[in-house]
Order: C-alpha cells, then sequence, then structure tokens
C-alpha cells in the first residue's frame, strides 16, 4: 500500500507537515481547499512542493464551484513544473469551500464536464465549457486527476473517466468492496482497465493508548462525515434505517465555518449513545499501533491500494510520527 496525508493548512508554518510525512515514510501529501477555513490551497502546495522532494503533491480536494477550470488546469500545470512532476489533482463537488460562500456542491454533470476540460486545457487543447470556448495558452503538464466519490453513481462515474478514486464509504471490508464494484463497473463501461484506476480509502485516524479519549478529539471528523458522506442521499450508502434520523439531524445543524476544528462546535453533534458508536466503528481507526495496524491490513485485503489519512488532531506532527515510525513499519 501507498500512505498520504491530508494536510489542513491553518498556518503557512504547517509546511513542516508535509516535510515530516515525507521524513517518516508517506508517499504523498493533500492539501485542502476551502478558501474560508484554511489557508490558499496552490500557494500552500507550492511550498510544500519546494520543501520536498520526493512525496507527491496536490489539492484533496479542490471543486468545479470555486475554481475554473482553466485557473485550475493553469495552478496545476504550475506546481507540476514547481515539483518536478509530482503533482496530482484531487477534485470533489465542494463542501465547506462552497457552503461557506452561500452556494451548493456541484453535480455529477458539472464534475465530468469540469473534469473533461481541465483534461483538454492540460493537455494543451481548447476546451468548451458552460458553452464557452475556454484555453490554456502556454503548454500543459498532464497530471493524474482523482475524484471524491461516495455514492454509487459518483464511484462508477469515477470508474469512467478518473485517474483514481478516493472513496470514503467507510472502512469495513464489505463497504469497501461494494465501492470498488461500482468504480470497476464504470470502467468496464468505458472500456477501460479496471486495474489502471488508483483508488485511495479515507481513513480517519488517531494512534493513542487511551481510545476514549482518541475518539473524543476527532468527533468533529465524524460529524463531517455525517454531515457530508449521506448529504445527497442515502442510496446504496448502507446505513441502518434507525441511524438515518440522527445522521440529518447532524446535517441540518453542521456549521461549515467550524469545518474539521478540533473540539469545535460540529464535535457536540455526534454525542449520540447510538450514532457515535456507529460513526466512529465505520469511519475511523483509533488505538495503539498494532490495532491501527491490523484494520488497515484488513482495508488492503479488501483491495484498496492507498490509504489517505486525516487525523486532524491537535498535535498532528506527533500522529504522523506515529504513523511512519510504529504503524506503517508493521504493514512492510
Amino acid at each position: 500500500m501507498r500512505f498520504g496525508i491530508i494536510c489542513l493548512t491553518r498556518s503557512i508554518e504547517d509546511v513542516a507537515i508535509a516535510q515530516l510525512a515525507e521524513q517518516v515514510g508517506f508517499d504523498f501529501v493533500g492539501i485542502a481547499d476551502s478558501q474560508s477555513v484554511f489557508r490558499e490551497l496552490y500557494v500552500m502546495a507550492a511550498l510544500c512542493a519546494q520543501a520536498t522532494r520526493r512525496v507527491r503533491i496536490g489539492p484533496a480536494v479542490t471543486n468545479p464551484i470555486t475554481r475554473h477550470p482553466a485557473v485550475t488546469a493553469s495552478a496545476m500545470a504550475t506546481l507540476d513544473e514547481v515539483s518536478g512532476g509530482r503533482a496530482f489533482l484531487g477534485i470533489g463537488s465542494g463542501d465547506s469551500a462552497v457552503l461557506n460562500l452561500g452556494e451548493r456542491p456541484a453535480s455529477m454533470a458539472a464534475m465530468r464536464d469540469y473534469v473533461a476540460a481541465v483534461r483538454a486545457l492540460l493537455a494543451r487543447q481548447e476546451a468548451v465549457y458552460g458553452g464557452k470556448p475556454i484555453r490554456l495558452a502556454w503548454p500543459g503538464r498532464a497530471v493524474p486527476i482523482y475524484l471524491a466519490a461516495e455514492g454509487p453513481r459518483t464511484l462508477q462515474m469515477a470508474g469512467e473517466i478518473a485517474d483514481g478514486v478516493i472513496v470514503n464509504p467507510g472502512l469495513q471490508p464489505d463497504l469497501l468492496r461494494d465501492a470498488l464494484a461500482n468504480i470497476y463497473a464504470g470502467a468496464q463501461r468505458a472500456g477501460r482497465d479496471p486495474a489502471a484506476i488508483d483508488v485511495s480509502a479515507m481513513v480517519r485516524i488517531n494512534v493513542c493508548e487511551d481510545v476514549a479519549a482518541g475518539l473524543d478529539e476527532i468527533k468533529m471528523e465524524l460529524a463531517s462525515n455525517a454531515h457530508h458522506v449521506f448529504r445527497f442521499t442515502f442510496e446504496g450508502k448502507h446505513v441502518p434505517p434507525d441511524l438515518v434520523g440522527p445522521i440529518r439531524r447532524v446535517q441540518r445543524a453542521y456549521q461549515p465555518a467550524a469545518h474539521e476544528h478540533v473540539g469545535g462546535t460540529n464535535a457536540a453533534l455526534v454525542d449520540d449513545p447510538v450514532l457515535l458508536p456507529y460513526l466512529a466503528e465505520r469511519f475511523a481507526i483509533i488505538g495503539p499501533p498494532q490495532v491501527c495496524a491490523e484494520k488497515l491490513r484488513a482495508i488492503a485485503a479488501a483491495g484498496i491500494s492507498s490509504v489517505l489519512f486525516t487525523g486532524f488532531v491537535q498535535d498532528r506532527l506527533r500522529l504522523i510520527r506515529l504513523l511512519g515510525e510504529q504503524v506503517l513499519p508493521r504493514l512492510l
């Protein structure tokens, strides 16, 4: 397996996250794109690229609403140049980046058109987007495009058009295998080789001895999952019927301005004696290094080729060091 970490850039000093991730053996670093909450994506990505030599760097993830495809194509070609060919592009429908502007996430049709336009521009071609011709006049540099996907229809679309997929259905093997089946179905429908698609699972993680304290620290991440993963539909997402109501209550109360803030207002939204254990079991790995490694082995056995960790804890450098020095070596 390959391993990545998402960097929520709350300060330009967070370049240290990318540097440490590279030092302890990570393979890629994803930079969050949420202009109202974090520092500017492409400035931080360029700083991280200049501060590292090996890890791949890219948005995890940007969206079609706040970034015109010509802006994204130019930014990604520049980032690939700065990084010496290490750039990747992650695209999603949009969450806190768009919600904090009062906008709505992109539709599947909009995401499909966006990916096609960015690809054409990076291949030094003109494209038509929104019924208008657009172009990138300077030489483009093709980069792999990943789609963030959870539901069956989006997963199948990703299999049709993306180089890779960031999946977040949950960590249980049956959920991951179901996600892979949808990706493969889309790939086969488009005449593509499913084996050529890189699939990365998002993992909420906290390496710790005290599981209860570790869970408490990342409750806001589980609230984010409840808010995001099921926001369009519960169809095909295998949610127990008695938890649909509690999840909808989280969605109604979720505060985009406090997105992924440790101890922020969103953490309390999952203080439900049934919902919290369910979300933790489905989306998170919490515990000492040997427990974390065992659960990651199960993810690999389900057919997942890479893992993208979140772990938005207070001391992220400590978590990254624990992952790199005490968890990942157990998987070799």
